[in-house]
Formats: C-alpha cells, structure tokens, sequence
C-alpha cells in the first residue's frame, strides 16, 4: 500500500478512535496530503519509507520559501508526526522520522478581545423588536455569557440546554462534554427566544437544535459569522471580529474580573491549561494600563 493508503488509514483511526471533528479531520487531510505530494517522485506513488528527516526538513525550507507561516508549518509537522506514530504502532515504519525534527518557532500573538463597552453595545444590536432580533440576541447573550465555540452554539441541542441549572452541556472537540454556567441576562434572552419565536415556528417542531433558521433548519457557522459582523458594523465596531473573538472576549473578561484560571479551562473546554493561560497576559495587560494611568509614580514624568 502506497502512503495514499496509510494516510487514508489513519484519517479513518482519528475519525472512528477519536472521534475528530470534521474541520480538523479536513484539516489533517490537507496537510497529509502536501507531505505526500512533495515526496512523490517521477509520477511515482510516494511510499511511507519515503518519510525521512532529511525530506521533512526540505519540506519544512519549502514551506518557508512559499511564504507559509510558521504556525501553519507547525501544524502540518503535527499532523505528520501523529501520521508516523500510527506507521510505528503499525509496523509500517521502524521509528519515526520525526523525533529529529524542530517544531517551528512560534511568536505566540495574543488574540485580540472586545472591549466590554464594545461587548455590550454588540449584544444589544440585533433588538428585540423582530423575531429575527430576538433569536439573534439570544444567540449573541449565549455565545458571549459561556464561551462556546461556533460549532457548539449551532450544534446545540435543547437535551443540552437547562435554563433551570442555568448550565448548558455542549459537545466539544474530541467528543467532550462539559458544563458551562450560563448568566442570567442570557438565560432570559434564550428563554424569551424559545417561548416567542422557536415555540411558534411550525417548521422548527421536529429540529433537536436550539437555534433555527425560519425553515426550522440548524443554524449554520457561516450564518453566525455573517450575523457577527453585520451587528458589528452597524455598531461601527471597528476591530475585527469573528465569532471565536467573541470566546476570546468571554475568557479575558472572566480573568480580568479575577475567575479562576482553572475555572476558565474548565469552561473553555481547553485540555491544556497553557493554551488557557495566554488570557491572563491579556488581563495583566488591562491591570498595568489602569495602574499607568492612575498610580502618580508609574512613569518618571510624574515622579520627576
């Protein structure tokens, strides 16, 4: 079997054993696939032999040579020694290729929040004058009072909704559930949402979801993206928005109100508590603004 093959083997391995959400398995797919296409040779079907830390290392100056970012050639890497460490558990390989090869270095960017005026004035954009306004703000409050990703708002069914716990128990990556508390201001928005418009929606009577469309279809993430940015702009919201910088917002804001850090993993979903741990440079940063404008010996100006 050529690496085709293998590479097709062990997307079926992440899919069936672990359960990957389907952007990320497309996302393996790609990268998987430009390794195989760079060692293929003469019209020749590239082999797993082919795999060596010499071949990856040119890849790797491709890539860099082609203007990848680093981030993105870090990702394929990933996606490449995960690849080689199913050939070794299969037999296919001797010892993977990769053990000699760098991560590229990473200059981790912090990701950029909403203010909370900012915040604010988003979430009342849509108004709760219209059916539309009402759905749309409650998608709005939940996003934004539980830090869901996209995926886990537009997936999210009314079995995982409990406005009486006031939790909801999304899906997350890797098959996951968890239990994020939603605030009240939220609680009644969707509860509002469900009574006035979902509950008098006839084609929304046999969708499992939460949110829906007025053909009683499943909201979708490109939908919610468009929905973002049109309330942003009538805001005029100037930074740069996607939903994710809405999650961004929930997590920094929490910090910055002093949560917990652990507490924040917890609701995030994260695995790793470092990747939890870059909001606290963004709310360490709101901390040394106020005390650079406010304390009278922050700057040698002031003390001179």
């Amino acid at each position: 079997m050529d690496l085709y093959g293998y590479i097709d083997a062990y997307l079926d391995h992440l899919r069936v054993e672990r359960a990957l959400a389907k952007n990320t398995l497309e996302a393996y797919a790609r990268d998987l696939g430009k390794l195989a296409a760079s060692l293929g040779k003469d019209e020749a079907s590239p082999l797993p032999d082919d795999i060596s830390p010499e071949a990856l290392s040119r890849l790797l100056v491709d890539n860099s040579e082609r203007g990848l970012s680093a981030r993105s050639s870090a990702r394929q890497l990933s996606a490449i020694r995960g690849l080689c460490k199913f050939l070794v558990r299969e037999r296919v390989q001797k010892a993977d290729p990769t053990r000699r090869i760098s991560r590229p270095r990473l200059d981790r960017k912090l990701p950029r929040v909403l203010s909370e005026d900012d915040m604010v004035r988003l979430l009342v954009a849509p108004g709760t004058d219209t059916p539309r306004g009402i759905r749309d703000t409650a998608m709005l409050q939940l996003m934004y009072a539980s830090g869901l990703r996209v995926s886990e708002l537009c997936d999210l069914k009314l079995g995982e909704l409990d406005l009486q716990r006031g939790v909801v128990s999304p899906l997350g990556k890797g098959q996951k559930r968890r239990l994020v508390p939603v605030g009240e201001v939220a609680l009644a928005a969707i509860d509002r949402y469900l009574a006035d418009v979902r509950a008098k929606s006839p084609h929304a009577e046999t969708s499992p979801y939460v949110f829906v469309s007025p053909r009683g279809k499943r909201f979708t993430r490109q939908g919610f993206w468009k929905l973002v940015k049109l309330y942003a702009r009538v805001e005029g919201i100037t930074t740069e928005l996607s939903p994710h910088k809405l999650r961004h917002s929930f997590a920094t804001h929490l910090l910055r109100g002093g949560a917990d850090l652990r507490a924040v993993q917890a609701m995030l979903g994260h695995a790793d508590l470092g990747t939890t741990e870059i909001y606290t440079r963004i709310a360490h940063d709101h901390v040394r603004a106020a005390y650079d404008k406010a304390h009278p010996r922050a700057r040698t100006s002031r003390s001179a």
